[in-house]
Parts: structure tokens; sequence; C-alpha cells
């Protein structure tokens, strides 16, 4: 008789805590509205805020962590990422410290490429997906004012479609950013006004 090979058991997602991805397009304001939220969010210690770690210059509006592309490539290569991406010419990644926390129950925060969330989605077990955006004429005066030099290829960047389809939130940032931020707060706490957000 033909023995049967076993068959592996589906590797269960990380949970239980919540993985909050934070995408949109340059200019969208996410590092303003998550800057707001992170300082709201200090001492609550069911809610953390990863740092990336980003092969481009640093911008004050930021919470990154600089590397140079070799370093970026050996943490690749020693599994020391939970989500990575290539954009603009430059490479970004979110820590897989986050997975500890997301196991210890906890809410985590990424500024995260619209191209990870499938990944995400596959790995860990409660995703929720927020998306920043506003008019193109915004996102052109925005990218203008800060003047970044990897922001060379501006009408690239503003041209890119991130997909409501992909999000399950959808804030439309145009207003005051403290408001705006609030919106953001009550979905990374998950509480009822939460729901009201654009879908």
């Amino acid at each position: 008789m033909t023995e049967l090979a076993p068959i592996a058991p589906q590797q269960s997602r990380i949970g239980p805590g919540r993985l909050v991805l934070v995408v949109g397009p340059s200019g969208a304001g996410k590092d303003t509205l998550l800057g707001i939220a992170r300082i709201a969010c200090l001492g609550e210690s069911g809610v953390g805020f990863a740092r990336r770690v980003v092969t481009r210059e640093p911008s004050p509006a930021e919470d990154n962590l600089q590397s140079t592309p070799e370093a970026f490539r050996a943490m690749i290569a020693a599994g020391e990422f939970a989500l990575h991406w290539q954009a603009h010419g430059h490479s970004y990644g979110v820590l897989r410290t986050i997975d500890n926390d997301i196991r210890a129950g906890r809410t985590v925060v990424a500024n995260v490429s619209r191209t990870v969330i499938a990944q995400a989605r596959q790995t860990y077990a409660n995703v929720v997906v927020v998306q920043i955006t506003a008019p193109p004429d915004v996102l052109a005066r925005r990218i203008a004012l800060r003047a970044r030099s990897s922001d060379a290829m501006s009408s690239d960047r503003i041209g890119r479609k991130v997909g409501g389809e992909i999000a399950d939130f959808t804030i439309m940032n145009v207003a005051s950013p403290d408001d705006h931020a609030h919106e953001l707060l009550a979905i990374i706490r998950g509480t009822p006004e939460a729901a009201r957000n654009t879908r």
C-alpha cells in the first residue's frame, strides 16, 4: 500500500493583537497625522507605533531609522524585517519586533506601502488598512513645500493610485490635522466612532 505524505498544518497567522497599516500617496499628510496620534497615545501600553528603517535621508516629520543600502540588504538576509518594500529608489522596512507586541495583544501602527498589504493580511490575523489621501492639487502643493530631494519625481508620486478597495477606512486629509488625527485615533483604538469613517 502506498503511504501518503502527511499534510503540513497551515501556519496560523500572528495575533491576537491588531496591525493598523497606514497607506497613501506622498503629500497626503500621513506623517503629520501619525505624529499627532503617536503623542496622543503616549502612556497607552496597548498601542505602539512601528519605526521604519529607510535608506534615504531623514525628514524632521518622520520617526525613522536610517540605514545604508548595504546594511538594509543584510537585514533582509538575516530575516530582521516583518515587512519591507522598495519605493522611488529607496528601501523601507518594518522590524520583526512588532510580532512580539501583536502576540501580546497590542495594537501596532505602521506607515507602509500598499504593496505589502496582501503579505500582511496573510501573516497577521487582525489587519486594518487606513488610507490617508487628498486631492491631486493638495498633494502637489504639499510635496513642493517640503522640498525633499527624494521627491524628485513628484508627478509620478501624485499620479499613483493607492486604491480605495484595499482600505478598510479612508481619511480625506484636507481640513484640520487635529480633526483628522482624531479620526485616525478612533480607528487605532477601535472605538465606536471609527465605524463612522468612510469605508
